[in-house]
């Protein structure tokens, strides 16, 4: 076997390294977390209770060390929606995470079967209403702006109004970039639960077309989608319910209240956002493998289509079995908080 020796110096190799890195987005989706995920957690909870296990794997997650929790956003503008999310980080010992509410347009719908009323009624909040709460996209820029080059993950599980508005904001106190220079200086990775693949309708992306495709679009840094048919046979809450250790729990209550009062979901909820946040913290692989492109433009009736020769972007494909999926979050989702666990700050 014969030998080719080059010298190439140790700054060369490094140089190498960080171009791959910086101008090969795509690389992103191979990488493993060896350190806890720098992660912003953005969601519509309320018109859907699966956000409240995704939430609750958020939690469970980061207090096993595997994600550090940098904000949980809101991209619904229902009154009582951040008193929502700081009852959940209050019952995971996390009160005083940074939560943030949209302003001007936003959608404003909350759930049917009114277990929010039920949580806030039961369980400790110190944030009362949406004026105690910031505006999310200030927060956005707030935090963004002191972290580390390429070293966030956001996880959207419900509109994309805040990364829209994000992307359209201007310079200002907080850095002097505008809003798509920061995504792209500080964001390494943005997981959605949004999207019907190969095409189709969802929720998240028909309730406001405009931010989807301005997003999908624009945002200029790695994305991978959790989309409707990845969650729509993962069927998961049952053997919360179901568990009479666990008591007291406003994770318990939304389920057992949710699923009570919905007919179609006798075997337990279908559970997309979940995915997203699995995938956002713990990697995609061994659950799923990514089917890589770029969304399509999405029509004005909330239809998306994909591009296998575009770039930057993937959706998931099921790698093993779904019910392995369902049992790992159904794991999870029973998850009950440290006891006399000290608050921190992220």
């Amino acid at each position: 076997m014969a030998y080719v020796y080059i010298n190439i110096s140790p700054m060369k190799i490094l140089s190498i390294l960080l171009y791959t890195i910086l101008c090969c987005p795509i690389c992103v989706f191979a990488q493993k977390h060896a350190k806890p995920v720098n992660i912003i957690f953005d969601s519509d909870i309320g018109p859907d209770y699966d956000d409240v296990g995704a939430i609750t794997i958020l939690h469970a997650l980061a207090d096993n060390g595997e994600a550090r929790i940098l904000a949980t956003m809101a991209s619904n503008k229902y009154e009582g929606i951040a008193a929502v999310l700081n009852v959940f980080n209050t019952y995971f010992n996390r009160p005083d995470i940074p939560i943030g509410v949209p302003n001007g347009n936003a959608v404003n719908i909350r759930d049917g079967q009114h277990w929010t009323d039920t949580v806030l009624a039961k369980y400790p909040h110190i944030i009362k209403t949406n004026v105690d709460a910031e505006n999310a996209i200030t927060l956005y820029r707030k935090i963004l702006a002191v972290q580390p080059d390429y070293s966030v993950t956001i996880v959207t599980i419900g509109f994309l109004t805040n990364i829209s508005n994000l992307l359209n904001t201007t310079a200002d106190q907080y850095s002097t970039l505008n809003g798509k220079q920061l995504i792209q200086k500080k964001v390494k990775l943005l997981v959605s639960m949004a999207g019907k693949f190969p095409e189709g309708y969802e929720f998240n992306v028909d309730k406001d077309v405009v931010a989807s495709n301005n997003v999908f679009q624009n945002i200029g840094v790695p994305v991978i989608f959790s989309g409707f048919e990845i969650g729509e046979k993962i069927k998961t809450g049952l053997p919360l319910i179901n568990n009479t250790t666990i008591k007291n729990s406003p994770v318990k209550d939304a389920f057992r209240i949710a699923i009570s009062k919905s007919a179609g979901d006798a075997q337990g909820r279908m559970s997309w956002d979940e995915t997203a946040v699995l995938v956002a913290i713990k990697g995609y692989s061994p659950y799923y493998d990514l089917h890589k492109g770029k969304i399509g433009e999405v029509t004005t009736n909330g239809k998306n289509t994909w591009d296998d020769n575009g770039t930057g972007q993937a959706y998931l494909v099921e790698a093993i079995d779904y019910k392995k999926v369902q049992d790992l979050i159904n794991e999870l989702i029973m998850y009950q908080p440290v006891k006399n666990k000290k608050s921190s700050k992220p």
